[in-house]
């Protein structure tokens, strides 16, 4: 997440990067889950197959295609989810930040022999 420049630093996490990134994945998980929601209307409103070559691809297709559709339902679950999880990483980092701050301005505010060393 940072900016491409090596700073010295083992890891530069900007929480406004994650938290803008997570929509993208949640936005797009919506549309894929719209595309699929219209392939398999689409798909099931052509009816069934004619004659005895057909039924065999039928038999194939209707297989394949549920697959398809299972797989493509895993993958909408995936990007919500990913969605969902550089939220919580977000608020994480800075929940994570804001308490290691806290414990080092306590250390600061008792000063030497006063309970900080």
């Amino acid at each position: 997440m940072g900016d491409g420049h090596d700073s010295g630093k083992v890891l530069d996490i900007k929480t406004a990067d994650v938290k803008s990134a997570a929509p993208v994945f949640k936005r797009q998980g919506k549309e894929l889950s719209s595309a699929l929601s219209e392939l398999i209307n689409t798909l099931d409103g052509l009816g069934e197959p004619w004659g005895e070559d057909a039924k065999k691809f039928g038999t194939e297709y209707l297989a394949n295609a549920r697959s398809m559709e299972s797989s493509a339902g895993i993958l909408v679950l995936g990007l919500v989810s990913v969605h969902e999880a550089l939220s919580d990483m977000a608020d994480g980092h800075v929940d994570n930040d804001e308490a290691i701050a806290g414990i080092f301005t306590r250390t600061k505010a008792a000063g030497p022999g006063k309970g900080g060393e």
